[in-house]
């Protein structure tokens, strides 16, 4: 079969979908008592291209109505349960279709975009989502919220995110900065820079990053400059699911304190690198080991 005779199948497959925007967006504006989206009562049918995406549907309690997702949407357990059909790098649209949803959940950033303009042109309704700084949680449930009919609800957990977060930034507010290497990954050896999630993260906590000048948000870079820098702490984050056995042993480069005096922080990155409500455990976490080795710090110059 030549692409043009796919390409009209599919159309013709999802013939039914013509008023697909005009149904959903009257839709929004009408919920019954239990907050559902009404639909001729039957659910809205989401596919969720992220795992972050699946995890504030969930938050929200809106997790039933996903259908399909990508691979890495590990949370909470009943995200391992949800059909995948695609990943970072590719969507498979064939099977977006044939789950035949009512709008499709993008990652403006992190999907392929020819694949989703792809999904648009076939007449699914495509909400983007895009999440740039650490207050965006909140406005991303609020979004997701309106579209599900679940707005009181996500609007509670949008608040908690929100108080938490300013919170933790009340609290570590004015703390003596610590010189610091994110090492993002290994190999190569990449970090994070330029105003991006992970770099603003640490700045909550009291940090001077040793290539905030670098261009790009996620540079590599050269181990030798790292060891120039002398960072006096060291950030590797680590995933529960991964095995990360390239990860640098920074205790072998005693000339930096981070190595010297093992201040070596071990983040769990599904926590600190997902725009989600659980960002704030990852971000309390790390913050709290900072201050650790911040107090640690201090008792070494005493000593000395």
């Amino acid at each position: 079969m030549n692409l043009h005779i796919l390409f009209i199948s599919l159309l013709a497959i999802f013939s039914f979908k013509v008023h697909a925007d005009d149904t959903l967006n009257a839709n929004l504006a009408e919920t019954d008592s239990s907050n559902l989206l009404v639909d001729n009562k039957k659910s809205l049918r989401i596919i969720a291209l992220a795992p972050h995406v699946v995890e504030n549907l969930y938050a929200i309690g809106a997790g039933d109505l996903i259908v399909a997702t990508t691979s890495y949407a590990n949370y909470p357990k009943e995200a391992n349960d949800i059909p995948r059909i695609g990943n970072y790098s590719r969507i498979q649209i064939e099977q977006v279709l044939s789950y035949e949803p009512d709008v499709v959940i993008a990652w403006h950033t992190g999907n392929p975009l020819d694949d989703i303009k792809k999904i648009e042109s076939l007449g699914i309704k495509v909400v983007y989502s895009d999440p740039k700084k650490l207050e965006d949680v909140a406005s991303e449930l609020r979004k997701f919220g309106q579209l599900t009919g679940l707005a009181k609800t996500a609007e509670q957990v949008a608040m908690t995110y929100t108080t938490k977060l300013n919170q933790i930034k009340q609290q570590y507010q004015g703390k003596k900065p610590l010189v610091t290497f994110y090492e993002l990954w290994s190999s190569p050896l990449t970090t994070a820079t330029n105003g991006a999630w992970p770099e603003q993260a640490i700045n909550v906590c009291g940090t001077e990053n040793i290539f905030a000048d670098a261009i790009g948000d996620y540079p590599q870079v050269g181990l030798e400059q790292v060891i120039a820098s002398s960072p006096q702490i060291v950030i590797q984050p680590k995933s529960e699911t991964q095995n990360y056995v390239d990860q640098i042993d920074w205790s072998k480069w005693t000339q930096i304190p981070a190595g010297k005096y093992n201040l070596v922080i071990h983040p769990i990155s599904d926590l600190l690198h997902r725009m989600t409500p659980r960002f704030i455990i990852g971000l309390e976490k790390l913050c709290a080991d900072i201050d650790l080795a911040r107090e640690k710090l201090v008792v070494i110059a005493q000593e000395k």
